[in-house]
Parts: structure tokens; sequence; C-alpha cells
């Protein structure tokens, strides 16, 4: 896939998923770049949050945010989206006005004076007040300029903001090109040791015997694992394993920092080390003849999240820390097999065997599981309605992509795979589960994020399985998860120009809504046969998307929507009192309600 075709798919799937207007296409661009951001493991849950406004003589932009889980990192989304038809050079000037503006909205928070500008009812007041009580504790902000541009920077330098520095990236078209096409998103992260170290590093190394992986062992000097982390972020753990690097484990990085600070002579000798995976290795010597590692490309962390993470804030919270007296051991398996799922599937069991205090994603590492295995071999043989169209359920991170790779050899077969199996068709293991979730009336579990939603999901498998009760994977089932799938997707595109923002979490308890109001006496064969839903359904929809929406600020009493929409007391609130009943005559309600 080209540049070109990918900016063109990418054009197409915000035009799949938007309301009219300008401003929800901008919307939807920022949240489909943002969800590949967390998909590849370089944010967390992102939300997000349109403003624009002056304030005094400043010029204040947002268009979304992502916090960590313990409050202590920050990323803030900035769009500079022109809905171009071809791709189009982005002057500099443009990404840096766009980040300035991010840049005013980051301290006219962190100094407190925007919140009281607000309305207190409104979701930007929530924020406001929420990144000024939790500033001076964050350990990193970030802010991303998203364009669908093609910018001629990357990055640019870090600005301080009360106190902090605040790193600047641009993910522009041809970044997030290059993270998407090949599904491998670790082909930027290239480390050169004669540059971070200033020698290739010792290793043992031994070629592998099934020709599916290479072998090293080596000890990587703390300083050069620092810097590698301040350059390449939580972005060396988006491999397959995307678990983000963090520091609040309290015991195990409670240790690993005071080793640091007191006796990093010490720290080889008490630490277990980390086991790194990589696509490219080039070797050399050093300075003695010995063999060393010049370089690796694609370099990922599989397990020693949190003692690079450690490493990184030990010397940014406390500068006396020595780092020059730290080695880290470092396990390598350099990468050779070429079919993505086998790799993938290598790469799983690398990290299920190797990790013990990082927490995997589950969805990675499921991948292989009967059950998406068996969802996989439905979506190749069960078709649409029409006989010619397929809804394509990626099991393995990127294949929807080698699919195309693989099997449109001609621009002729191109054209008509897209056709027949259009991205707007395509279901993620994530996203399977937020449908099933959300129908399932469970949207305080939605609202945690893919990957503890898919968590839960799994969860609940198995508990079905161990109750003697499996799922039935059949067709009918995969029909009704279509199904599913088309109801949450027009349930979230009705309910876009109707809130400002928290659109995620106003769309999973609208679905709730419905499954819950309908229960069975929806027909969800006859979503599948048509392909979509109802005028008269989407009218109802607008009644409920509005009393969802009103009922969630009403019931989070002043707390942030995202957060309040995550607990299970939010669920019990929203539900504690009927909705209206349905006001419309809807045609996939095969009964009549009482």
């Amino acid at each position: 896939m080209t540049l070109e075709e990918f900016f063109a798919e990418t054009r197409a799937e915000v035009a799949a998923q938007m309301s009219d207007g300008s401003l929800f296409a901008e919307l939807e661009f920022c949240e489909v770049v943002m969800q590949h951001l967390v998909e590849a493991g370089m944010t967390f849950e992102p939300v997000v949050c349109h403003f624009d406004r002056k304030v005094g003589n400043a010029n204040l932009r947002l268009s979304g945010y992502a916090m960590s889980e313990d409050a202590d990192q920050l990323d803030l989304f900035v769009s500079l989206y022109e809905g171009v038809e071809v791709l189009t050079p982005v002057p500099d000037q443009d990404t840096k006005t766009a980040a300035a503006q991010c840049i005013r909205f980051l301290e006219y928070c962190a100094s407190g004076r925007l919140a009281g500008k607000l309305d207190p009812s409104s979701d930007e007041h929530s924020l406001a007040l929420t990144i000024q009580g939790i500033y001076d504790e964050l350990e990193q902000v970030r802010i991303f300029v998203l364009t669908d541009g093609v910018a001629k920077s990357k990055s640019f330098k870090s600005r301080e903001v009360g106190g902090k520095s605040v790193k600047l990236e641009v993910m522009d078209i041809e970044r997030l090109y290059r993270h998407r096409s090949e599904g491998k998103p670790r082909d930027e992260l290239i480390v050169d040791f004669n540059e971070v170290s200033g020698s290739p590093l010792p290793c043992v190394f031994v070629p592998g015997e099934t020709g599916d992986y290479d072998y090293a062992l080596t000890a990587i000097p703390g300083e050069a694992l620092r810097f590698i982390y301040e350059k390449f972020g939580p972005r060396l753990l988006e491999a397959n394993v995307r678990s983000f690097l963090s520091v609040k484990s309290k015991g195990v990085n409670a240790g690993i920092q005071n080793t640091l600070r007191t006796a990093p002579e010490r720290f080889m000798a008490y630490n277990n080390g980390i086991v790194l995976v990589a696509d490219d290795m080039r070797l050399d010597r050093t300075s003695d003849g010995a063999p060393g590692i010049a370089w690796l490309r694609g370099m990922q962390i599989v397990n020693g999240g949190q003692t690079t993470a450690s490493i990184y804030f030990a010397k940014k919270k406390y500068g006396e820390t020595d780092l020059a007296k730290v080695r880290v051991p470092a396990k390598i398996i350099v990468l050779k097999e070429e079919d993505p799922a086998k790799e993938e599937a290598l790469v799983s069991d690398i990290s299920r065997y190797a990790n013990s205090q990082n927490a995997v994603r589950q969805s990675d590492l499921s991948a292989n599981k009967p059950f998406h295995v068996d969802v996989e071999r439905l979506s190749l043989t069960v078709y649409c309605p029409d006989g010619t169209g397929r809804w394509f359920y990626e099991r393995a991170a990127g294949s929807y992509n080698t699919l195309l790779a693989r099997e449109g050899t001609t621009p002729a077969k191109l054209r008509a795979l897209k056709e027949s199996v259009p991205v707007s068709r395509k279901i993620t293991k994530t996203d399977l589960a937020k449908y099933l979730m959300a129908w399932e009336v469970k949207p305080d579990v939605v609202s945690l994020g893919t990957q503890k939603c898919f968590d839960r999901f799994m969860t609940s498998l198995a508990d079905s399985e161990a109750a003697g009760s499996p799922v039935v994977l059949d067709p009918p089932f995969f029909k009704a998860l279509v199904a599913k799938a088309i109801i949450f997707k027009a349930v979230h595109k009705t309910a876009r120009p109707l809130v400002s923002a928290f659109l995620a979490n106003v769309a999973a308890y609208t679905v709730a809504v419905v499954a819950e109001s309908y229960k069975d006496a929806f027909d969800l064969e006859r979503v599948w046969n048509r392909q979509g839903v109802s005028p008269q359904f989407l009218e109802q929809v607008r009644i409920w998307a509005r009393e969802v929406n009103d009922r969630l600020h009403e019931t989070a009493n002043g707390k942030m929507i995202s957060e309040w929409a995550k607990r299970p007391e939010c669920k019990a609130a929203m539900f504690a009192r009927p909705f209206s009943a349905p006001a419309v005559d809807v045609p996939e309600a095969r009964l009549e309600l009482a």
C-alpha cells in the first residue's frame, strides 16, 4: 500500500463514520488517530474534547486528552485537520501555531486561570479543574499535533510549562502511514549504540537453530536506557504487547529507585533484567575485539517496563542519581519469522513466559485462542445478504492490511477487494468486546477503555466455559455480532452532533438503554439482512442519547464524566429509574412493548 492509497483509505474511514459537517469530520479524524495511538501503545485511553476559544488575547485549543490510570502522565491532542483530497504539505509554522495554542490551554489550566472562566456544568470545566489539581504531581506531559497533511518536522523542542518539560510531537498522515501500513509501528525505533553509549554493547550471540529467531545476551548502560526511553517513551512497548510504562507499582519501583540512588553499582546484581525483541540487529566489534551489538531496529521491551521507566523517572526526579554505574541485564530476541501471524504468536509466547511483573495486555495475547480463531473463520465464510460482501475480523493486528497486500495484487483486484470488504466492515478484537459488552448492558465496563473492557470480556468467556455454557460460535452468532456492531456504530454516529464531549460514554450507555428497553424483542436478524438500521430507530436513539447525556451530567455531581462513567455506581445511578418508553414505532422491534 502506498502513502497515497493509505491517505485515501483514511479519508474513507473518516467519511464512513462521521456525521455531516466539517467539525464532525475533524473530530472523527482525531478519534481515528487517537485510537490508533492507543493500539500502538503510544498513549492511554483518549477522550475527544473539542475546545477552541479566545481567552483574553490568547487563543486556546484542544481536541482531546488522555491520562494515565495513576494520573501521573498526561497527553493532550490538538487537531490540524484540513480535509484535503490530495496529499498536502503542512508548513512548520502551522504545526507550531497549533501546538502553541494547546500549550496555552495547558498553561491556563495548570495555573488555575481557565476553570473560573468556564461554565461550571461544562465538560471543559471539569478537565481544567482536574489538570489544575494534578499538575504538580505529573511525571510526564506531552502534546500531539494531529494532521491529515504531511508535516516537515515530526517533533519540536520541548517547552517549559509550570516548571515541567512538555514534549511536542506531530502525528501527520505520513507518520501514521508508517505506523499502520505494514502493521509494524515499531519500524521507526532505531537505536545506534555507538551514538547512545559510545560503542557497541559487548554480547554473547547465539544464532537460532529453528530459523525464526536469533538470540543475544548483553548489559545496557543505565544512561543509554534512560536516553532511549526519553526519545521513544511508551512506544518501546508497541509491538503486540502494548503495556504502558508506569512508575506507580509502589513496591517494585520503590526498590528499583532506592537501588539506583543508594547502590547504583549493584543494580545489575539485584535486578532481573529486561527482555527485548527486535526486527533486526547489526553486530560489530568492541574496542577489545569482542562481539558487540552496534544497532537495533524495532527494539521492543516485552518484559522490564517498570525497570526502564523507573530508571528514567528516578534520574528526572532525583538529578543526583548516578546512572554511569548502572548496567541492566538484557536478553534480546531478534525475530526472523516472515509470516506476520506466526511472528505475532511468537512474540505473544515470549511475552507470556518472560513477563512476571508487568501487566501484558490480554487482547494481544489472546489472538490465538480458539474463540478468536473461530470468529475469524466465520468472518471468512459468512457472506453478507448480497452474496459478495463480507465483514472482516482482525484477529491479529495489521491483518486487514496484510489481506489487501496479499490478495489485491492488481489495481482492479484491490479495488474489488475494498468494495467487498471495506475498512468500515472491519471489527477488531477490542471492538468485538465493546459491542458485545454494551449490548449486555455493561456500559460501565465499556467505559473502562478498550483493553480493560477486553479483559473483562475474556474473563466472562472463561466463566461461561467453566459454568458449562460456552458461547456457541456459529453463523447466527456472527450475524448477531455484526448486527450489534452496526447498531453501536449507528448510535455513535447519531449521538455525535448531540453532545459536546464524552461521546464514547454516551454511545455506550445509549446502546445499553436500547438493549435494556427492547431485550429479546429487538430483531438483530433484520439489521443483518438490511446491513443497517431504520430512520425510525435513529429517531428513537436521538431521544435516548439526549437523556443519557443529561443523566450522566446529573449523576456525576461535578465529577469528570469519563471517570464517573467507568464506575458501577454510575451504571446503578443511570438505571435507578427507567428511561422514557420508546416513543417511535421502530421496525426492528418484533413485539409490542408494554
